[in-house]
């Protein structure tokens, strides 16, 4: 009885501190959260500027001098994610403007969101910015709104350049188009919702996190150098906070399930085209395609580096930078393309 009561005594006890555990682990989780969580708003408020436009208001930061490149940032970014990516750039004689798309962080969400009424916007921003014509960066699913750009208001731009572009390309004969994993549907449907949870899967399953999210094999991540590494981590604790993406994030979502093919014969600019082929996000049969497609476009295809290009950054601005340096009159660079 006596030793009954003894264990007893002891089971109260251990399941006691073990609450007690619990709840200061929790409360720290929660407090550095709350500290991450602050920065990030704090980061996305400042160094960037609303202008107001024909088109209503519209975020934008800019660096460097130069030619003028407009980046146009892809899904879960914003001002910031262009800055971040295109600061190759401002070294190089460059002016970078770097805009957020609409519904993500001060730029309002409108009634049409499409990549049309995206390029539309962008014009308003250049007007605004007095630019008369720049080199056009779409990225990721930024690329739909810089196509159109090029489509609609071809004296506008200098050059096209498409990086891990959301594009269209015919599904492969005899194939159905691959669906997400479950464990993709999981963390798409979870961690874009909720700034807690993005922050806690970043925390405790960041290689899932580069996957899915990022679309970036965790092999590519790991083999990478330390700033390569460093890199990744630093875009994907970024798209904090996800609370003012969402509705950039899903307007995204939308128009990459059910991207058109644009009148890529039309395009009468100098384009570069750049991804991977284990890109997770599936871009580089679209990217191919579009180069194929597009007179006179130059693709440049990475074995490995996934929708981030990883461990192929330097290749790839470097073949960046040669494209804008070959390509400063673009009537003369079409001519010579299509022969």
């Amino acid at each position: 009885m006596e030793s009954r009561a003894r264990r007893n005594t002891i089971t109260k006890v251990s399941l006691s501190i073990l609450g007690t555990l619990l709840i200061v682990l929790a409360i720290i989780t929660y407090h550095t959260y709350r500290q991450d969580i602050h920065a990030a708003r704090a980061r996305v408020s400042s160094g960037s500027q609303v202008v107001n436009t024909a088109c209503g208001p519209i975020e934008y930061a800019a660096g460097g001098k130069g030619i003028p490149v407009l980046m146009i940032h892809g899904a879960g970014g914003g001002f910031d994610q262009g800055l971040e990516t295109g600061w190759p750039l401002l070294d190089n004689g460059f002016q970078l403007i770097a805009v957020s798309r609409f519904g993500y962080l001060r730029t309002p969400f409108p009634t049409d969101a499409s990549p049309a009424a995206q390029a539309d916007a962008h014009i308003c921003l250049l007007d605004a910015l007095n630019l008369p014509k720049v080199v056009v960066i779409g990225l990721s699913a930024g690329a739909p709104s810089a196509m159109q750009l090029c489509l609609r208001h071809p004296e506008r731009r200098r050059a096209m350049v498409l990086l891990v572009p959301i594009a269209f390309a015919p599904p492969p004969a005899g194939k159905s188009q691959q669906q997400p994993s479950a464990v993709t549907q999981f963390v798409m449907n979870t961690a874009l919702r909720s700034d807690f949870v993005s922050w806690i899967l970043t925390k405790l399953a960041r290689e899932t996190m580069v996957e899915t999210i990022l679309a970036t094999p965790a092999s590519d991540f790991r083999n990478a150098t330390p700033d390569e590494q460093e890199r990744v981590v630093r875009l994907l604790r970024h798209i904090l906070p996800i609370s003012r993406r969402e509705k950039g994030l899903w307007n995204d979502a939308v128009v990459s399930a059910s991207i058109p093919r644009y009148e890529l014969e039309r395009f009468t600019v100098p384009a570069l085209v750049i991804s991977a082929e284990n890109d997770l996000f599936g871009t580089f049969r679209s990217a191919r395609y579009t180069a194929e497609h597009v007179p006179g476009a130059h693709f440049v295809g990475f074995a490995t580096g996934g929708h981030l290009l990883a461990g192929r950054q330097q290749e790839a601005w470097s073949a960046l930078r040669e494209f804008l340096n070959k390509a400063p009159d673009e009537r003369q660079s079409i001519k010579a393309g299509s022969t």
